[in-house]
């Protein structure tokens, strides 16, 4: 018996017609939509103080409306957490649609993940629910589940259980649902969308969406729709489970599932077999995602062109200071961008970047002060002066930060088509979260000649943020080659490669079946993305540039 559970949206803003393109492509049973990242709940918030009605992804109305009947045809159910802030007035938003449509549907929603009143100044502070809610919702008959703040694996998670009956202490076989809906919750980049390798399985403008075929045991087959573009094999399934994740423990409020025994094997084209996957207890907290508003920030981007661009640098850097001096603001970024060339064939490629961010409670700090300043400098500063775009009034940014509760401390509540609440109860059984042993390492490859070349030429990676911290995870595609990255990419070495983590804890985990190194970095990020603390908020090409890095690698590799 299997359960075909296909993806659709990776984060608010993604294709839109991802929805009809799964429902026409070929078989499923159920569409996941995965709408809420930390910077998508700031904005939520945002959206519901200038309206209390407000608060859900409006993007999935306007989807649902051009395929509900379709939906309804074909019998696929739709999970999703486009729910936001407002799980119930989506789902009743949703009603009225099927009523304007004539569709008949059975809708139910989530809640009980909103804990903002308990954190005064916070504007939004919500609990990650696991999937037992949404199992209850559709083992009693809903078509359309909307919930709020749950896991992104929980969509995946929740049909599962309801499909196959899985009780909470299924642990192994809902670790495996946690897996494939780790690798689905990102929709493309399964796909070969954002990956490492993306030339080898031939260049694709629109990669299709992935799809699961989970079985009873909690194994799955990764795949995607015939005839859709891009391409679907073990690395980038691997890229897939590295991202956003931590050690060989990767916790949920469902289960924790141990991604260092994970077993990847090719399936045939475009599939990939999930198997192995062994779960345990999950934490007895949850994690809460609060969001605040830390204060206002402006910047401004001074353009250095040709010759002697330190020593100009130096100087509207000198200018400037003076000019702030006088009202400093509370924080004070530069940032300089060596985009130029020598003996440059256009005027772009021969400027440099010089970027100046400031921030501070307070928006005249960063507005006015900022604005005039810079521009006072138009005619009196280093040759060639001008600036991308004249600095604005400032604008408000936020901060992010998670907290937890105990698991028994949140009203997890499945909210039925006919209205009936069902309480989720919280888990039983649950296990602090330790580390795992460190395992063994793999011999190391006899000495032999290298060359000084670019990471990348033997390793993908990929990246990406929690919070204030961002993870890289590298791994390669042969047993040599894992035998020299294991020894050779230490965390002494990712701090030489990778400069602003030198003064900042970095922890490696090591997952050997996947030919893996896992690499967390904290504090990177600063207050977390809405405070775009970096030029890269959120660390996506982290991995990238550790790529592109140099480093003497075995000849018998390249």
């Amino acid at each position: 018996m299997t359960l075909r559970i296909g993806n659709f949206s990776g984060f608010y803003g993604d294709r839109f017609d991802a929805p009809r393109e799964m429902l026409t492509g070929g078989e499923v049973d159920v569409l996941t939509g995965d709408y809420l990242a930390e910077l998508t709940m700031l904005i939520l918030a945002r959206d519901r103080l200038k309206d209390p009605s407000a608060g859900y992804a409006r993007t999935f109305l306007r989807q649902l409306e051009q395929t509900l009947g379709l939906a309804h045809e074909r019998g696929v159910r739709i999970v999703t957490n486009a729910g936001g802030l407002n799980p119930a007035g989506l789902a009743d938003a949703v009603r009225a649609l099927a009523a304007r449509l004539g569709v008949p549907v059975r809708v139910a929603h989530v809640e009980g993940d909103d804990l903002t009143a308990r954190y005064p100044g916070s504007l939004a502070a919500h609990a990650y629910l696991g999937g037992f809610g949404i199992a209850a919702c559709l083992r009693e008959g809903a078509d359309i589940v909307v919930t709020g703040r749950v896991t992104d694996a929980a969509l995946v998670t929740g049909p599962a259980a309801a499909h196959f009956g899985w009780t909470p202490a299924d642990h192994d076989r809902l670790a495996g649902a946690v897996v494939a809906g780790h690798v689905l919750e990102c929709g493309a980049q399964a796909t070969g969308g954002n990956y490492a390798f993306f030339g080898e399985g031939g260049v694709s403008l629109r990669p299709g969406f992935p799809l699961a075929e989970l079985h009873e045991d909690g194994s799955s087959v990764i795949t995607k729709h015939p005839g859709t573009g891009g391409f679907v094999d073990v690395g980038t399934v691997t890229a897939q489970l590295l991202y956003e994740t931590g050690g060989a423990r990767y916790a949920g409020p469902d289960v924790t599932a141990r991604l260092d025994i994970v077993r990847l094997s090719q399936d045939g084209p475009d599939r990939v077999r999930v198997e192995g996957v062994r779960g345990e207890a999950p934490p007895p907290t949850l994690k809460v995602g609060l969001n605040r508003l830390g204060g206002f920030r402006n910047e401004v981007v001074f353009v250095l062109t040709g010759l002697d661009i330190e020593a100009k640098a130096d100087l509207v850097k000198e200018q400037m200071g003076e000019a702030l001096a006088k009202s400093p603001p509370a924080g004070v970024r530069w940032e300089l961008a060596r985009t130029d060339r020598p003996d440059a064939g256009t005027e772009e490629t021969a400027s440099a970047l010089l970027r100046l961010v400031v921030r501070d409670p307070s928006q005249e700090a960063v507005g006015r002060v900022l604005s005039g300043a810079a521009i006072e400098l138009a005619l009196a500063s280093y040759p060639g002066f001008h600036v991308l775009a004249p600095p604005g009034k400032g604008s408000p940014y936020g901060v992010f930060e998670d907290v937890y509760v105990p698991q028994g401390d949140v009203d997890h509540v499945a909210v039925l088509h006919d209205g009936r609440r069902v309480t989720v109860d919280a888990p039983h059984d649950t296990a602090v979260l330790d580390d795992v042993p460190p395992p063994a390492l793999p011999e190391p490859l006899p000495p032999g000649p290298a060359r000084r070349a670019p990471l990348g030429l033997v390793a993908g990676a990929r990246s990406g943020d929690k919070g204030g911290n961002a993870n890289v995870g590298v791994w390669v595609r042969s047993d040599d080659a894992w035998r020299w990255l294991a020894h050779a990419l230490t965390v002494e070495r990712f701090r030489e490669l990778i400069p602003e983590a030198r003064e900042l804890p970095v922890t490696r985990h090591v997952l050997p079946r996947l030919r893996a190194l896992n690499f967390l970095v904290e504090g990177i990020l600063g207050e977390g993305v809405a405070a775009q603390a970096r030029f890269d908020p959120q660390a996506k090409a982290l991995g990238e540039w550790l790529r592109s890095r140099h480093l003497d690698i075995p000849e018998a590799l390249l």
